[in-house]
């Protein structure tokens, strides 16, 4: 991180974020006059709710709602790919607005959006604020009821980071948390292993959005201002500072969907939908993950092929092939997996370790099964060049010599003595029996 930007960050911290002049910096202004929520009466006291609704026509970016919507409707069976197995419709997209990042009991939700999608294709969000700290039993009660509707939570780093925290608000007021018993989808780890290895910049949600969904922000108030606003919201009863947070949130809310309909859609498709080879690998690698190993295989083969001869896609032509043949040796089909591991080892540029791994697969195999001492010799060298770490090298130094002593041996054989007749067997001198 620079300075310039570490600097920016300690100052939205510490400062008040709102753009407001100081005579109107500690004017009190109720939240249903900015915001345009409604509250909602508990066993608890009110809580404050903001819902909006998005038709099946509104546009997000490069897309409409409703194709969100159609997408999940046609491939939620394939859900399960995504380590979510008794995942059901309905789907809520779940996250939090917090005081801070660090979680604990110390960390409040001081904004819990959740989000659904209607039976016309309509996208629905309600956001739920908590007012005043004395307030949050009475939101969490109103949070419950909202979640009792899901089938299935739906997250973007929530098993790290939005469940522990809810879980923890509801342990604290001895209350049972309405996420423990739902199936939940975690869309960050399936993003990172289709889109990661594509993103210098990162895999957050917002760098997602703009490069999958086409969608661009205008205004957004950055992560790191948020609990600052909070707290001034806080302080002096404004809640001008926190309408720039609930439309930050419910953005999230939305490029969750979209995210989440994109990925559960190309896992339904197979390897044919998949745009590029990032994806195409991506996609192998989930279906490996699920033991499905023909639609893996398939992705696999697609992704080096996509790749091609691009020298920027070097390495990941090289992952792909690399996966191939880890592939047929699972199978047992030697020889198709010494061919992949080949390919592997002919890729221009090919990452060390991978060199490494195939050179040593080839050595076995020429050893073990083909028996050509000398192509073992090679690729045993081979992979001692890519990889000269103390450990490896002792191993891979071991098998030279044992692979040398055996061609020492097939070169030299032992010369046997030829057996003697039994009378010149015995010793000069010897008496015979009687």
């Amino acid at each position: 991180m620079n300075p310039e930007t570490l600097r920016a960050r300690l100052r939205g911290i510490i400062q008040p974020a709102s753009p407001l002049t100081k005579s109107q910096e500690w004017a009190p202004v109720p939240v249903e006059d900015v915001l345009g929520g409604q509250w909602r009466e508990t066993a608890s006291g009110r809580s404050f709710v903001v819902t909006r609704r998005y038709g099946p026509n509104s546009g997000y970016g490069d897309h409409r709602i409703g194709d969100f919507f159609d997408r999940i409707e046609r491939s939620s069976a394939s859900a399960c790919l995504f380590g979510a197995t008794q995942a059901q419709p309905p789907y809520v997209f779940f996250d939090l607005e917090t005081t801070g990042l660090s979680g604990g009991a110390g960390t409040y939700a001081f904004l819990v959006g959740c989000a659904r999608f209607e039976s016309d294709g309509s996208f629905v969000t309600e956001q739920h604020l908590m007012v005043d700290y004395a307030s949050e039993r009475a939101m969490l009660r109103v949070v419950a009821d909202d979640l009792a509707r899901a089938g299935t939570l739906v997250t973007f780093n929530g098993k790290s980071f939005d469940a522990p925290v809810v879980e923890t608000r509801y342990l604290f007021h001895r209350a049972q948390s309405p996420c423990a018993g739902l199936p939940h989808l975690d869309m960050l780890h399936p993003a990172r292993r289709f889109w990661g290895g594509a993103n210098a910049d990162g895999c957050s949600l917002t760098t997602l959005e703009s490069r999958q969904l086409g969608a661009r922000r205008v205004g957004d108030v950055p992560g790191f201002e948020i609990p600052a606003r909070y707290f001034q919201f806080i302080r002096s009863g404004d809640a001008r500072p926190l309408a720039a947070v609930f439309e930050h949130n419910r953005l999230d809310l939305i490029s969750l969907a979209g995210l989440t309909a994109r990925l559960l859609s190309m896992a339904a498709g197979g390897a044919e939908v998949a745009c590029d080879a990032h994806e195409a690998l991506g996609l192998g690698r989930t279906y490996e993950r699920a033991g499905l190993s023909v639609r893996a295989e398939q992705a696999f083969e697609r992704a080096a092929a996509l790749c091609g001869t691009v020298t920027s896609l070097r390495g990941l032509r090289a992952e792909a092939l690399r996966a191939l043949a880890v592939d047929a040796r699972r199978h047992r089909r030697f020889d198709l997996a010494a061919e992949r591991w080949q390919r592997v080892v002919d890729t221009p540029s090919c990452p060390p370790n991978l060199v490494r791994e195939a050179s040593e697969a080839l050595a076995i195999h020429h050893e073990h099964r083909v028996r050509d001492l000398e192509a073992a010799r090679l690729f045993t060298l081979k992979s001692l060049e890519a990889d000269r770490g103390v450990a490896w090298g002792d191993a891979v130094r071991h098998r030279l010599a044992r692979i040398e002593r055996k061609i020492s041996e097939k070169r030299s054989p032992c010369l046997s003595w030829p057996s003697l007749p039994a009378s010149a067997a015995r010793p000069s001198g010897s008496r015979t029996s009687s």
